[in-house]
């Protein structure tokens, strides 16, 4: 009879470490359960990180994206990183020629993504400048933050001058000058339409432009 109830014992602590076992496994496979890296809450821990900068496209298995933040629960905790610091600028001026690549009349793109900008340089030949202008600006602006101003032109002359800022970064203060003299030549291109109320062709606000600059050549 004591042997009997050993067993059972025996067979009931198993089948406890089983289950335990298994629901640690659905955890992990975030089914239901998330994990909390930093500030941000991912569903799928299977991801080696919430955004790999060197693998390229990092969804490539037909997976949906989910991610979610929370604002820290402690009072006046500054958790407002730059989220977009870690942006991976080469990334987005990858899509951003390839989108505008599907356009009508538009091939040979080249696009450069500062800390604030996009410049786009593409060969066309439409007979609507005007339209193919806002077309390939308006699917640079889809991919970029909001914040983000963006540049367009179809003098491939202009290409050179871009391509030479493609080693750069945003901490050389030298080269603002430079983008700007270029941005200014690219302007005498069609920007296509106003963005909206208050805002010009290039999402810029009524003397953002300006003051952009003043403040650029104090740096």
């Amino acid at each position: 009879m004591k042997k009997s109830l050993i067993i059972l014992g025996i067979c009931g602590l198993t089948a406890l470490t089983a289950c335990q076992n298994q629901g640690h496994n659905v955890a992990r496979e975030g089914n239901g359960i998330y994990e909390r890296s930093g500030n941000t809450l991912n569903v799928n821990t299977q991801r080696s990180e919430i955004y790999n900068r060197h693998n390229g496209v990092t969804n490539n298995n037909g997976d949906f994206g989910y991610v979610r933040h929370q604002r820290s629960p402690i009072m006046g905790e500054n958790v407002s990183y730059n989220k977009y610091a870690t942006l991976d600028r080469e990334q987005l001026a990858d899509l951003i020629s390839g989108y505008c690549t599907d356009l009508p009349n538009v091939d040979d793109v080249s696009t450069l993504v500062t800390d604030e900008e996009v410049l786009v340089i593409y060969d066309t030949n439409s007979n609507n400048r005007n339209l193919t202008a806002d077309q390939v600006k308006r699917t640079a602006m889809s991919v970029v933050p909001r914040s983000y101003h963006v540049y367009v032109s179809d003098n491939t002359a202009l290409r050179k001058y871009v391509e030479n800022f493609a080693n750069s970064n945003s901490n050389n203060g030298n080269l603002q000058t430079s983008l700007n003299k270029v941005i200014n030549e690219m302007l005498k291109s069609p920007q296509g339409k106003k963005i909206g109320n208050g805002e010009n062709e290039n999402g810029e606000k009524m003397g953002e432009r300006k003051n952009k600059i003043d403040n650029r050549n104090m740096k």
